[in-house]
């Protein structure tokens, strides 16, 4: 039945896409049998960064288990990239390139339930990114004394733009990944997970070694070169490591002491940390930051709100540093709970933008946290959709991030009983832990947890780009009250407030009435901060 609606939405995003999709748009988001056919096990990566030629050559080492007996498989290497060889057993195999895809022809069929491996050898100048984080790609900058400072972020765009990989985010690899990147003497690289060692080889290079133990999105993994350095401190049993540029130590140990009340407030609502057993890093990046798992990139220049400014436009957001919380709460939501497509993105950056209130909540208080939110609906756009077109990489609107966020803020005043909807949402968290899920699977959660049908609510907010309009009419003693929506049979509790008095409102596409003590339609206000919705007083 899943599959059946999964194809059904596909086909009803595509129709309602204007757009025109190429073919290299779907070999990148789309799931043929020749990506199907394999799991992807474990990553070992082992490159070199020549910063001046802005260079990067070595390979990939990629072991898989086989799912369905095949011939061949689709792994991804941007165009522009040199395959210098792919290896397997020992012999170099043929290979048929497509756009960004890499078809694999192996010598015999793959058989069901088999371990395979390959080395995948390749070279190139990786796409320079304009504006990361914003468009994918490398950042080659120096720093005060102008030595190398190189980054990458290529969520969006891909990860094959700079190394081979099955670019999907259906499939992270169970066992982990090794990240080795050789870098000039006088510069460390700092990757994903626990740092391994360090090698001279003796050619003017050293050698970083980087491993992680869990699964990791393909986006995630990361280098970062600099000449860092390195601040150790702990949370209980968690290891906290900071990489800074050497002029920025000191700013750097005042700043990240949000980290610790941070986590204590992510754990005590989403649960423990998900990837201790690789640590947790912020690293100083030439771009304003990104979620690379256990390895969080920070750029906001040790300012307070999103580089020095309220996004929000309450004042609240000038309380923390933006790129530490929001970056952070993506370990819990993108990188411990991913979406199958990034259509589905939302699942995201909703939920890691409302994170950024729950933790005002936590230092602040819930009054806080309310202006918080509510400042962020001036950002929200309803020009599109929120979730995106399936099968051909194309997320939705910007607006997964507030909007997202508005969402789950309303969904919590439906509840209407925190102790519940706290308890939701750390079961969530819980339930899906390093899982990959799509829209579907959060709606049934969420109606089951509640006990109540919300999956026109969902449709409405992520399906459609308008938000519910709550139409009022005053009758006599009478109110009279209905949604005007795009969904059909939509249903969904609101809370009013008349003179002071509030009032909670089962109001549905139809019409109904409640005796007030109003004959004025503007006694009546919205409780703005708790729906995220629109009035109309007629």
């Amino acid at each position: 039945m899943k599959i059946a609606l999964s194809a059904l939405l596909l086909v009803i995003s595509l129709v309602a896409s204007a757009q025109t999709y190429t073919r290299r748009d779907s070999l990148q988001g789309g799931l043929r049998p020749e990506r199907t056919c394999f799991d992807v096990q474990r990553y070992e990566l082992n490159i070199k960064v020549d910063p001046d030629k802005k260079f990067i050559s070595g390979y990939n080492e990629i072991t898989f288990k086989v799912v369905e007996n095949t011939s061949k498989i689709q792994l991804d290497l941007f165009e522009n990239m040199q395959i210098d060889s792919i290896v397997v057993k020992g012999n170099k195999t043929t290979y048929k390139r497509d756009n960004d895809a890499v078809f694999i022809q192996f010598a015999k069929p793959l058989k069901k339930g088999k371990e395979e491996r390959l080395r995948f050898y390749y070279s190139g100048n990786p796409l320079v990114a304009k504006n990361a984080p914003w468009d994918g790609g490398f950042v080659f900058s120096s720093d005060a004394d102008e030595k190398p400072w190189i980054g990458v972020a290529v969520q969006g765009t891909g990860a094959s733009l700079w190394y081979p990989v099955k670019d999907h985010q259906t499939d992270e690899p169970d066992r982990g990944a090794s990240i080795k990147v050789a870098v000039p003497n006088g510069l460390m690289d700092v990757s994903n997970g626990r740092f391994k060692g360090s090698e001279d080889l003796k050619n003017g290079y050293t050698r970083w070694d980087w491993e992680v133990v869990n699964p990791i999105n393909n986006y995630n993994i990361t280098l970062n070169i600099a000449d860092y350095v390195h601040i150790h401190d702990n949370l209980d049993e968690l290891d906290l490591d900071y990489y800074v540029l050497r002029k920025n130590e000191e700013k750097a140990r005042k700043q990240f002491e949000e980290v610790k009340p941070m986590m204590e407030c992510f754990q005590s609502k989403f649960g423990k940390y998900p990837f201790a057993e690789d640590g947790y890093k912020l690293v100083e990046t030439p771009y304003l930051g990104m979620e690379h798992q256990s390895a969080v990139a920070y750029g906001n220049m040790y300012r307070k709100g999103y580089l020095g400014n309220d996004i929000s436009g309450t004042g609240v957001g000038l309380l923390f540093d933006y790129i530490i919380i929001h970056e952070t709460g993506h370990e819990w939501f993108g990188n411990s709970i991913t979406s199958k497509d990034v259509a589905d993105m939302w699942i995201h950056e909703g939920f890691t933008t409302y994170s950024e209130t729950v933790y005002i909540e936590c230092r602040y208080g819930y009054e806080k946290a309310m202006q918080y939110i509510s400042g962020q609906r001036f950002s929200v756009g309803n020009r599109k959709p929120v979730i995106g077109v399936f099968g051909v990489n194309k997320e939705g609107s910007g607006d997964m991030y507030y909007k997202g966020a508005l969402l789950l803020n309303t969904l919590r005043h439906v509840v209407n009983d925190d102790a519940k909807w706290w308890d939701m949402i750390l079961n969530y968290s819980l339930m899906y832990k390093k899982g990959i899920i799509d829209t579907e699977t959060v709606v049934d959660y969420f109606n089951q947890k509640t006990g109540m049908d919300l999956t026109s609510v969902f449709n409405q907010y992520l399906r459609y780009k308008n938000i519910p309009i709550l139409q009022l009419k005053l009758s006599g003693g009478s109110l009279e009250y209905r949604w005007l929506t795009d969904v059909k049979s939509f249903k969904m509790p609101v809370g009013i407030t008349i003179q002071g008095k509030e009032i909670r409102l089962n109001a549905t596409n139809d019409w109904q009435t409640v005796k007030v003590e109003t004959r004025d339609l503007t006694d009546i206000e919205l409780q703005k901060s708790k729906f995220y919705v629109k009035i109309e007083k007629l």
